[in-house]
C-alpha cells in the first residue's frame, strides 16, 4: 500500500478531540485508535 502522508501522535490527538462528538466513545484514547485505524487505511503513517 502506498503511503501518502504522515501525522504525529499530537496531531492525531487534536483530530480525535475535534471528532469526539461524531464518535461512539467519550474516551480520548479510544477515539485516537479509531482515527488511527482510519488514517492507516487511507495510507497515512502515524509517527
Amino acid at each position: 500500500k502506498t503511503k501518502v502522508g504522515k501525522i504525529t501522535r499530537e496531531q492525531l490527538k487534536e483530530i480525535a478531540q475535534k471528532k469526539m462528538v461524531d464518535l461512539n466513545t467519550q474516551d480520548i484514547e479510544q477515539a485516537m485508535k479509531i482515527i488511527e485505524g482510519t488514517a492507516r487505511n487511507m495510507g497515512i503513517t502515524i509517527e
